[in-house]
């Protein structure tokens, strides 16, 4: 039986007779007591999303889901759709459903959508995401010379990050999806 440790985010569990997704997880040490799993699930049926802990010698009952490779297309606001590159078939997934994933999104990147029983029920998003700066303040003469100096850079998705001061506007640079920190500079 699988453990509460195997949690991660998108995972379907079968849990008081329903079935609920991960939005979140954070696993809890304390100083006294067993060790336990904080998540934040959002029940499939009802889109109802609670928060529930689980000790780590539980057993769950965790369902089968497919990772299908699916292209973002585009967002009316409420809905994000995308497109599976073989079928051509167009998938809706809600806003609520993706969270804090929507701010790394932009036209054309691949994803993984998490499918079960034909019903999206999330993305996973690649670990680095390649963007275009399309805008930052110009490095003044002299700040590299002191070390990390970072500055503001805003991408073409919209999303805006820390940057090292020696990016500049054009430049293309890879984000971590996981904390949205700069990685590194794509060379030309």
């Amino acid at each position: 039986m699988p453990s509460p440790n195997e949690i991660k985010k998108g995972t379907v569990i079968k849990y008081e007779g329903n079935l609920w997704v991960v939005t979140d997880f954070q696993r809890v040490s304390p100083g006294k007591g067993s060790s336990f799993v904080r998540t934040r699930m959002k029940n499939i049926s009802t889109g109802k999303v609670n928060e529930y802990n689980f000790k780590s010698a539980e057993n769950m009952t965790f369902e089968d889901v497919q990772n299908k490779k699916m292209q973002y297309l585009y967002t009316d606001g409420t809905q994000f759709t995308f497109m599976d590159t073989v079928s051509y078939e167009q998938v809706p997934i809600s806003a609520d459903m993706l969270g804090d994933d929507v701010k790394y999104l932009k036209e054309g990147l691949e994803v993984a959508v998490v499918m079960h029983d034909g019903l999206a029920l999330g993305i996973q998003l690649p670990r680095k995401i390649q963007y275009k700066v399309m805008y930052t303040e110009p490095a003044v003469k002299g700040d590299t010379a002191s070390g990390n100096i970072t500055k503001e850079v805003e991408l073409d998705n919209g999303l805006t990050v820390r940057a090292p001061a020696f990016i500049n506007q054009g430049d293309e640079i890879m984000i971590n999806s996981e904390n949205g920190e700069y990685v590194e500079r794509i060379s030309r």
